[in-house]
Parts: C-alpha cells; sequence; structure tokens
C-alpha cells in the first residue's frame, strides 16, 4: 500500500487564507468586545465592563426576550409541521409525480431568496390584516414568516432519516399488532428522535439569525436582537453590541455543536444498524 500524499503547500495557503476570511472579522468582533476602549480604534486593556452594561441595558433585554420568545415557539410549531410532512411524504404512497411535485415546493423555501419571501409575506399580512387584528406585522407575523422557511428545514432533516430506515422495521411491529399512532409513538418516533432534535436546532439557529423577514413583518413596535444591531449599526456600534454580537455567536456555536453531534450520532446508528444487518445476513 502506498503512503498517502502529502497536500500541496499552495492549497493549504488557499485554504488558511479562505479560512482567515471567514473568521477574522469574527474574531475581531469577540476582541473589540474585551477591550475598554469606547471606540474601539486601539487596545487599550482587557476589561468585561461591557458585559455587565449589556446586562443592564433594557433594551436589549427586550430585544433579546422577543428573540426567544419568536425561536421558541416557531421552532416547535415548525418541528411538530416538518416531522408530520416529512413522515407524511416518506410512508404515505403518493405517485412519482405527486412526490416530485412535493419535494419541488419542499425545497423552495431553503433555495428561494429570503428577499423574495419577505416580500409575498408582506403582501400576505398587508390581506390578511384586515381580515384579523392577530395577523397583522408584529410577534404573530415574525413567528409565521419563520415557520414558513423553519418547516422545510425540519422536513428535509427527518426525511433524510426516515430514507435510511429499512420498511420491515414497520412491517415486523405490524406482526406484532402495533399499528397507528402506537408504531408512530413506541416505533417511529425514537428511531427518528436524533434527526428531529437535529432540525429542530437547525431551525432555532435559522430563526436566532433571521433578519430580513424578521425586519419586513415585524411592525413599528417589535425589536428582535438582529434589528437592534442592525439599528445601531448605522448609527456606530457600541462595545456593548460587540459584546451581544459575541454571546450569540457563542450561543449560535453551542448549538451548531450540539446539532453536529447528533447529526454524527444519527450516522452511526446507521453504520450499527447497517452491520447488524448484515451480520443478520
Amino acid at each position: 500500500m502506498s503512503a498517502p500524499r502529502k497536500c500541496p503547500l499552495w492549497i493549504t495557503g488557499i485554504a488558511f487564507l479562505a479560512l482567515s476570511i471567514l473568521y477574522m472579522p469574527l474574531l475581531g468582533v469577540v476582541v473589540k468586545s474585551f477591550n475598554s476602549s469606547r471606540l474601539g480604534l486601539a487596545w487599550e486593556g482587557f476589561t468585561l465592563k461591557w458585559y455587565g452594561l449589556l446586562l443592564h441595558n433594557e433594551q436589549i433585554k427586550a430585544a433579546a426576550m422577543n428573540t426567544l420568545i419568536v425561536a421558541v415557539v416557531s421552532t416547535i410549531i415548525a418541528t411538530v409541521l416538518g416531522t408530520a410532512l416529512a413522515v407524511g411524504l416518506s410512508r404515505f404512497p403518493w405517485s412519482r409525480r405527486k412526490v416530485s411535485t412535493f419535494d419541488h415546493i419542499l425545497y423552495l423555501p431553503v433555495i428561494a431568496p429570503e428577499i423574495v419571501m419577505a416580500a409575498a409575506l408582506v403582501i400576505m399580512f398587508t390581506i390578511l390584516r384586515h381580515v384579523s387584528e392577530w395577523l397583522d406585522f408584529g410577534m404573530t407575523a415574525i413567528i409565521i414568516g419563520h415557520v414558513t422557511f423553519q418547516v422545510a428545514f425540519v422536513a428535509l432533516t427527518v426525511r433524510s432519516r426516515i430514507a435510511s430506515l429499512a420498511r420491515n422495521i414497520d412491517e415486523a411491529a405490524h406482526d406484532l399488532y402495533s399499528g397507528g399512532w402506537n408504531l408512530f409513538r413506541r416505533v417511529t418516533l425514537p428511531m427518528l428522535a436524533p434527526a428531529i432534535i437535529a432540525g429542530a436546532l437547525l431551525a432555532f439557529i435559522l430563526s436566532l439569525d433571521d433578519f430580513v423577514i424578521t425586519y419586513f413583518v415585524a411592525g413599528p413596535n417589535i425589536e428582535t436582537l438582529p434589528i437592534f444591531i442592525y439599528g445601531h449599526q448605522r448609527r456606530g456600534l457600541t462595545p456593548e453590541v460587540h459584546a451581544l454580537s459575541t454571546l450569540i455567536l457563542l450561543s449560535t456555536v453551542i448549538l451548531v455543536s450540539a446539532a453536529a453531534w447528533l447529526g454524527n450520532r444519527t450516522a452511526a446508528q446507521k453504520r450499527n444498524a447497517a452491520a447488524r444487518q448484515i451480520a443478520a445476513s
């Protein structure tokens, strides 16, 4: 067996350059959040005072609470709907043409430009607010807007897990007199749990980071963290905003790491299941 070839030096250099372009701005924000200089133009010493001021800023607290409410509620709704959609598309005997049509519809929120989705939601809520005041621009509109794109990501994540499950598992459960809701609760749901959690974490992260849709449908009385940061960016960023951005970045890294861990766990389960099937045969 020949020894593995070393990566050329120029490829390594390009890789480090790409990583630097991606992460140096983020590193700059983190460094500025610990700089005692108010303007942040020169390093004047390490400090945590901006994080202390951040915790006492009522406007940021209100924006953070709005962001968490939207993210949690929209994620719960999208996870339920996305899981049901994935199971329905995968387990119901649709024709090939209908499955292809549903796939195109499912991928549309993923590939469509977010500005187009936001403009469409503005038109929709402009019409619906004449039906009910609950459907006017504001918190409800933001939650509905987030659900419209979160559902697709949850459904795609869960469908990838369903595709790896052998259909004879359901047949074996039917042979043991398990069907309907009992089959879903005791057999299907436990096997889909890692993918459902991973899809929910992805939906939660997307909701936390969303700006365009939120900005278009928020109305004048609701402010989330992305809108708050955008407003301060137009007036000049302060160290408190850098501290806030660092905390958001840290939260995103933790959630992405958790989603990756769940994905690796699901892949390991697939490998173990395949090994057991090979051993049984």
